[in-house]
């Protein structure tokens, strides 16, 4: 702008003064030549730091060009007729960017008019409409820039507070995941790695500048317990990328940069909505991990070693309950009562604990069987009826109304391949904890289902649980702990391994529930069609059929064993009689001596010496022998 405008001064300067007459501009013999000379030096100035520009200057150098064209266009004003001037527009058009330097600027400008106003006023007297003139002119421009730099200032300020929080969350993101023991990855959708912090490199063994840009499998090497290289299906890191859903692994081991194995705890989370990435954070939980089973052990071996001396307690003190083996009083009766029943509670935390420390390390045996879950839940309903009629409640098995009901709905038959002992402890665990915490009211079960899910719900009207504590509800040893739960008795131990055997079985516990108004709690299992499992049954009856034909069926084998065993004790016992009676044949291998013959007991046994006419026992022995070498018996001499 500023060249532009020395330019044009310098141009119609010369065509007024070099121009012909008859082809001047009139608007040229304007220009003073004070005016002439200033737009020259300034178009000089400004063509050499159109060339030579500091960069370290730039601001200080768009100011001094910015003054340079005020003094022109000033000088311009001026000396060609001051507010009646036909170069005017010339100060409007650079008092409009005065606000874009600043206040000192446009105070600058300000006070150039005002001098201009007291300057022409002094020079030509006081003229009201000159005066008018100047200010209209003067410091109309200067108002609509001051408007201008005002917005801009507020808007550069929201840019500057923008960019101080961005660059202030950057920094604290930077000293938090720089500092945490845990490592962190920052992964690409294409599988690079972008982020490394210090403690993943620790723990892997790889530096920032090494393992940026790689993809992530060359860096974090997962190996199942084997030493096998996991596959994708299996891979959290994997699976969250192509998925982009958060994965959780800690049975996995990594591999790092000098070939050590240690057990990590991943956890794959990604970022944004599509699929831009994920962050992988890990730990070494080998330690960690070795304490549980060290603590799984010790509970295991003391819970096993206390449970022996419970029953025995529980045994005796139950013998004292019996009126057929103890007579004791009323008051004693009593204390042994309370004594047997916490005997009682005392023997299942054991069993509890023996559960639990099984579920941990593995040791819990699963036989899945395929059974009716209806027929199956209405048996434990009916085992627990006698609890809830203690309490007076409403016991209600969903299934029986709705067979009963005016409409004659069927009640569709579910079937499920799950451990009958898993699915029991879990059922009667949930309608238990329903009627000892429903002090009065309801308790509701149900099996509902689809295709591929049967859904056991056990519904109370009882104290309900707060929100707060939902969360932590399926922890070990956690309970709720306020003014309804503290007289009710609990370990803390039933819902955990309640979830741990519906995962046993595939399948899933969740609760809902609302404080003061109740709980629903909801076993989900999966379900097999009913055409496969009766086709499976009929399978099993088959087998079992057939092995217990085989069974009662003896192999020709056996009973030539069983034959020749009966020869065999026939002629040992046949050795040991005595001879008095002269119908006993006494052969040279076996000399009998003389016994009396009242002293004889002989068994049910073929004697070959009851009838004379009958075969000795040489030939007798002789033709089994001669039988065994045609049957080709193996073993048998």
């Amino acid at each position: 702008m500023a060249l532009l405008s020395c330019f044009t001064i310098i141009l119609l300067y010369a065509w007024a003064r070099f121009i012909p007459t008859g082809y001047q501009l009139p608007i040229g013999l304007s220009v003073s030549d004070l005016a002439a000379s200033v737009a020259g030096i300034g178009s000089l100035i400004v063509l050499i730091l159109c060339f030579w520009l500091p960069r370290k200057h730039e601001t200080e150098i768009g100011i001094f060009v910015y003054l340079l064209t005020v003094a022109v266009a000033t000088t311009t004003i001026i000396t060609s007729g001051g507010v009646v001037s036909p170069f005017l527009v010339m100060w409007i058009i650079v008092a409009i960017f005065a606000g874009f330097f600043g206040a000192i600027i446009l105070g600058m400008m300000g006070l150039l008019v005002i001098l201009q106003i007291i300057a022409t006023s002094v020079q030509q007297g006081v003229n009201i409409q000159f005066i008018i003139g100047y200010l209209f002119f003067g410091f109309l421009p200067l108002i609509f820039s001051l408007v201008l730099w005002i917005r801009r200032q507020k808007t550069d300020d929201n840019t500057s507070s923008l960019e101080n929080k961005l660059s202030a969350v950057e920094s604290k993101s930077d000293v938090v995941i720089n500092a945490i023991d845990d490592g962190v990855l920052a992964i690409s959708k294409d599988g690079n790695i972008e982020l490394i912090n210090p403690s993943a490199q620790q723990i892997i063994g790889w530096d920032q500048g090494d393992a940026l840009g790689l993809n992530w499998k060359s860096v974090l090497k997962l190996v199942t317990s084997d030493g096998k290289d996991v596959e994708d299906l299996e891979n959290p890191i994997a699976q969250s990328l192509s998925k982009n859903q958060p994965t959780h692994n800690d049975k996995l081991f990594l591999l790092t940069s000098s070939e050590k194995r240690i057990l990590v705890s991943i956890v794959s989370s990604p970022v944004g909505t599509d699929g831009e990435g994920i962050i992988v954070v890990f730990r070494d939980i080998t330690k960690e991990k070795a304490e549980e089973r060290e603590q799984a052990e010790f509970i295991s071996t003391a819970s096993h070693e206390m449970r022996t001396p419970v029953a025995s307690i529980e045994g005796y003190l139950g013998l004292a309950l019996n009126p057929a083996t103890a007579h004791i009083d009323e008051k004693a009766r009593d204390f042994i009562t309370k004594a047997h029943e916490s005997a009682q509670h005392l023997g299942r935390l054991f069993q509890d604990l023996l559960d639990i420390s099984k579920v941990e390390d593995g040791r819990m045996k699963n036989n899945p069987k395929i059974i009716n879950v209806n027929e199956f839940l209405k048996d434990i309903f009916d085992g627990l009826a006698t609890k809830a009629d203690e309490k007076q409640l409403n016991y209600i098995f969903m299934p029986d109304i709705v067979g009963e009901s005016k409409e004659k709905s069927l009640q569709p038959i579910f079937y499920a391949n799950i451990d009958p002992d898993h699915f029991r402890e879990v059922v009667s665990n949930l309608i238990e904890n329903a009627i000892k915490y429903t002090p009065s009211g309801e308790v509701v079960v149900n099996v509902t289902g689809d295709d591929k899910q049967i859904s056991v719900s056990v519904k109370d009207s009882g104290i309900g649980i707060p929100a707060e504590d939902i969360p932590h509800l399926f922890q070990k040893f956690y309970r709720v702990d306020n003014s309804d739960t503290r007289e009710i008795g609990g370990t803390g131990l039933g819902l955990y391994l309640s979830r741990r055997l519906a995962e046993a079985m595939s399948g899933n516990l969740r609760v809902e529930s609302k404080y003061k108004e109740g709980s629903t709690f909801y076993l989900e299992i999966p379900r097999m069609s009913s055409s496969e499992a009766k086709q499976r049954l009929e399978s099993t009856e088959a087998e079992s059929s057939k092995d217990s034909m085989q069974d009662s069926t003896v192999p020709e084998e056996t009973e030539i064993a069983t034959e020749e065993k009966t020869e065999d004790v026939a002629t040992e016992n046949n050795s040991e009689i005595a001879d008095s009676n002269p119908a006993v044949i006494t052969t040279p291998e076996n000399p009998a001596p003389a016994v009396p013959a009242a002293t004889i007991t002989q068994p049910e046994i073929p004697h070959p010496a009851r009838n004379s006419s009958e075969p000795t026992l040489a030939e007798i022995e002789e033709e089994l022998h001669k039988k065994r070498q045609q049957l080709s018996v193996p073993g048998r001499e």
